[in-house]
């Protein structure tokens, strides 16, 4: 460092002080030449370590850079891990949901085909009593003379001719209807 260079200069002048009083001239010739390959030797070595250092701090700087660089990326990895098991759990709540969806939908379609069976079967099952029902009337009316009526109040008349012999024409009538309890009167 600069301070062991200032040091070694001082010590270097004193000990060329002390050398001057006992050695001669050549001899001082010598340790000058030697003194200045030696401070020669000292610049060239402390450029050479002061290039090194400024490498070694730019390798630091590097290294430090590539570490934040991988702090960054191994976090973003851990949050797209995290997303993506998130992302992987909602699927798989949804293809529950689906599968659950699809197991009703088919339930109820099962469900709607006996409905609809059923509904059919009674449907059928009226219209042959609608038809019956209609030939019991045709009967009646052409038999009877049956005529049914409605009248105020949801109430039915029924009129029949044809009972009396004498008088085929003359009606018999009676009135039905169905009172708040369900019973005819």
């Amino acid at each position: 460092t600069e301070d062991e260079i200032t040091l070694l200069e001082r010590e270097t002048k004193e000990f060329w002080t002390k050398l001057k009083s006992i050695y001669g001239t050549e001899q001082i010739n010598q340790t000058l030449a030697l003194r200045d390959s030696c401070k020669e030797s000292i610049k060239m070595l402390s450029e050479k370590w002061s290039k090194k250092l400024k490498e070694g701090d730019m390798m630091i700087d590097k290294i430090q850079e590539y570490s934040n660089e991988i702090l960054q990326q191994s976090k973003l990895i851990s949050e797209n891990q995290e997303r993506l098991t998130e992302i992987k759990s909602n699927l798989n709540q949804e293809e529950e949901q689906k599968k659950d969806l699809t197991d009703s939908i088919e339930e109820l379609t099962e469900e709607l085909i006996k409905k609809k069976e059923i509904i059919s079967s009674k449907n059928k099952a009226t219209k042959e009593r609608v038809e019956r029902l209609c030939k019991s009337k045709a009967l009646f009316e052409e038999r009877l003379g049956l005529e049914i009526r409605r009248i105020h109040n949801e109430q039915l008349q029924f009129i029949f001719r044809h009972i009396d012999h004498k008088d085929p024409d003359k009606p018999y009538v009676f009135t039905l209807s169905i009172n708040e309890q369900g019973d005819y009167e």
